[in-house]
């Protein structure tokens, strides 16, 4: 039957044939693509498996090398941490454009789109990180350090990339945020080795300001904490209504401050109280 309209009919013949070859086409032509796609797939899987292994041993070499040039601990946290990402950034597009094969227009727009989308969402997170990075490459102050800023003062605890903690002499945790502590004033009180004390004590007109001065002067040569071959002064600071303010300026090692500070003053009054010495 099949012969007789064949034959009868030839161009019902041809079109069969057309749309046999037409179904076999599709159906080689999706093969093929299945195959090469999953060929793309698991080639970039291993693409991806040995960039990490690569990744992960490039920043190790990096970490030990800055670890071998004394390197503060934050800022090559910090440097490690960045070239990781930029690393797996470079390794994620080389796997889409080329292994996978879409190409980077698309991929630069949604970048583009996306980072704009990501600056706007979090100006202050990125003043934030543009604050850290300004504190781990110039070093107003590192881990350790005691600082006053404006009203806030404490030791500097941790330096993130967004905030930097202080711990307060009363023990409490301060957190601030590296956009406004890289904006303001800074002062670093332990950033050097040795600190001048300043100290100042009021006695009553009626005492003998040459002798004061003899008595604060024999304090400071032989306190053991006072640096002796740094100046030291003993003067008349000022005159208060109802009290002369003497001032004493001598030199200690930093860790010694606050210790000698009490310490001078016990032996202040000790020595007026020996010498009926009239103070306030």
């Amino acid at each position: 039957m099949n012969r007789f309209l064949y034959h009868c009919f030839p161009v019902l013949e041809a079109g069969t044939n057309n749309l046999s070859n037409i179904i076999g086409d599709y159906f080689n032509n999706g093969y093929r693509a299945v195959i090469d796609t999953g060929l793309r797939l698991i080639f970039a899987i291993i693409i991806l498996m040995a960039g990490k292994k690569l990744i992960r041993f490039l920043t190790g070499l990096l970490d030990k090398y800055f670890k071998r040039t004394k390197m503060e601990i934050s800022v090559s946290g910090f440097l490690v941490a960045v070239l990781r990402a930029v690393m797996y950034i470079i390794l994620a597009v080389f796997i889409i454009t080329e292994v996978i094969g879409i190409g980077s227009t698309p991929i630069v727009a949604i970048i583009g789109s996306a980072g704009l989308s990501i600056g706007l969402a979090l100006q202050g997170s990125l003043s934030n990180f543009a604050g850290g990075v300004l504190i781990l490459l110039l070093k107003p102050f590192r881990v350790g350090d005691y600082i006053i800023i404006g009203g806030n003062e404490g030791t500097v605890t941790a330096i993130d990339i967004f905030y930097t903690k202080l711990l307060t002499a009363d023990n409490r945790l301060l957190v601030m945020p590296n956009g406004s502590l890289s904006n303001t004033n800074i002062i670093n009180v332990t950033h050097e080795p040795i600190r001048r004390l300043d100290i100042s004590v009021l006695i009553d007109y009626s005492e003998n300001i040459k002798k004061v001065k003899e008595l604060l002067t024999d304090i400071v040569i032989n306190h053991e904490k006072v640096l002796k071959d740094k100046e030291i002064s003993v003067f008349v600071n000022s005159l208060e209504p109802g009290a002369i303010n003497i001032g004493i300026r001598l030199w200690v090692v930093k860790e010694n401050y606050w210790a000698l500070k009490c310490e001078f003053l016990e032996s202040v009054k000790s020595k007026f109280d020996e010498n009926k010495i009239h103070y306030h």
